[in-house]
């Protein structure tokens, strides 16, 4: 089978294992096209050619680079004509210039296609938005939704072809690797957060959980003896510097900027703690959280907000706390510090949740799966987490 997958997410380099478990399986013959890097609010990324064992990834122009909505390849129709796919997988959201881009194409030259939703929340888009969304509803031939929400939105606007729920990338258990110690009783532990710093990911109330908590059997503020680390960029960054320094943090909390994709294991095996204190606005709630299933891997406890789709991704393997409440999440990071063996528990749990769910191999073969009913009617194993649902 050939195909032709349209992503930008695989620029990040970590999430081109994927591709190379895709093109393991099979009768795959699997091409990426790509674009040299993208920008969003959180910086630019370029492309990190570090998986690309088994497929081919073709480099491709983008127009309107950091337009999520309205970014398209000039080439796009050239690269397609001369690849020849028996089936087009476009990993963006059917709302997008790119999507239909590649799904006309697709229609064109009778060419079964499928695209990718992360898209939580019901929300109507104006034209030509709205009309392509229902282009591409009327002519994919699957949709892959990352979230059971993302689903039943689907359904909500009408779609009515078959859907699975299947995250976008999972992890490598190889790379991520679940540290030796987990009992470690010293004070100075070091909590994490990896991600955007833009105001929906709630920063300011894990650096105030931070400023309340104290030692156990104490009344000295423990933030002394611990280290908050803070890997990302973003528009926030210098506001929560200085809400650092109000809150008399600064010494112990390092800005560490935005970290390459690879970088990430290395970042986890330096953090003892990982929080994700996601606040859901009212045209936004977390999607996924794929920093909780990298530390996950990784033998790090996780701690996430109930914002969106992070309670589904941690189950009980990790605390998950109401969004925005500081003094709960103060309490649970108090607790943890003062509880070794309940670390140790639900590092354990973490890791073996990713094993059976999360990663990039079931992904792989969930997605193939997803291929085979398409081409030929027929299905590989699906991993736990896949639910199709619709007519059929």
């Amino acid at each position: 089978m050939r195909i032709v997958m349209l992503s930008k997410a695989v620029v990040v380099g970590m999430y081109q294992r994927k591709l190379e478990e895709l093109a393991r399986l099979p009768g795959v013959e699997l091409t990426v096209v790509t674009p040299p890097g993208w920008r969003d609010s959180r910086g630019e990324v370029r492309l990190e050619r570090a998986y690309t064992r088994g497929y081919q990834m073709v480099e491709a122009p983008l127009a309107l680079n950091g337009h999520y909505h309205t970014h398209f390849y000039p080439r796009l129709g050239r690269i397609l004509d001369a690849l020849q796919p028996e089936l087009v997988h476009v990993d963006e959201e059917p709302y997008n210039v790119a999507t239909w881009q590649a799904m006309r194409w697709a229609v064109t030259h009778a060419v079964p296609s499928l695209f990718f939703t992360w898209q939580n929340l019901l929300r109507r888009y104006p034209p030509p938005f709205r009309w392509i969304e229902g282009y591409c509803y009327a002519h994919a031939a699957h949709a892959i939704a990352g979230n059971q929400a993302a689903a039943e939105i689907l359904r909500a606007k009408g779609f009515a072809g078959p859907v699975s729920v299947i995250p976008q990338f999972g992890v490598d258990p190889d790379l991520f690797t679940a540290k030796e110690s987990l009992m470690s009783q010293d004070p100075s532990l070091v909590i994490g957060y990896a991600g955007g710093l833009v105001p929906e990911k709630g920063i300011d109330t894990l650096l105030r959980a931070v400023a309340l908590c104290q030692q156990p059997g104490s009344s000295d503020q423990a933030t002394g003896r611990w280290r908050l680390r803070i890997a990302g960029t973003g528009p926030q960054q210098d506001a929560l510097a200085s809400l650092a320094a109000d809150l008399n943090l600064a010494a112990q909390v390092d800005f560490l900027g935005k970290l390459s994709s690879t970088d990430m294991p290395a970042f986890y095996r330096d953090i003892d703690i990982l929080v994700l204190p996601s606040r859901s606005t009212p045209t936004w709630q977390e999607q996924f959280g794929r920093v909780l299933v990298e530390a996950m891997a990784s033998g790090v406890p996780v701690l996430g907000s109930d914002s969106g789709e992070i309670p589904h991704v941690i189950g009980d393997a990790g605390v998950v706390f109401p969004e925005g409440d500081t003094i709960t999440l103060a309490a649970i990071l108090t607790r943890l510090v003062a509880d070794p063996a309940q670390r140790a528990e639900l590092a354990t749990r973490g890791r073996a949740r990713v094993l059976v769910h999360y990663t990039q191999q079931r992904i792989a073969e969930a997605t193939y799966a997803v291929y085979r009913d398409i081409l030929d009617g027929s299905s590989a194993p699906e991993m736990n987490t896949t639910v199709k649902t619709g007519k059929g």
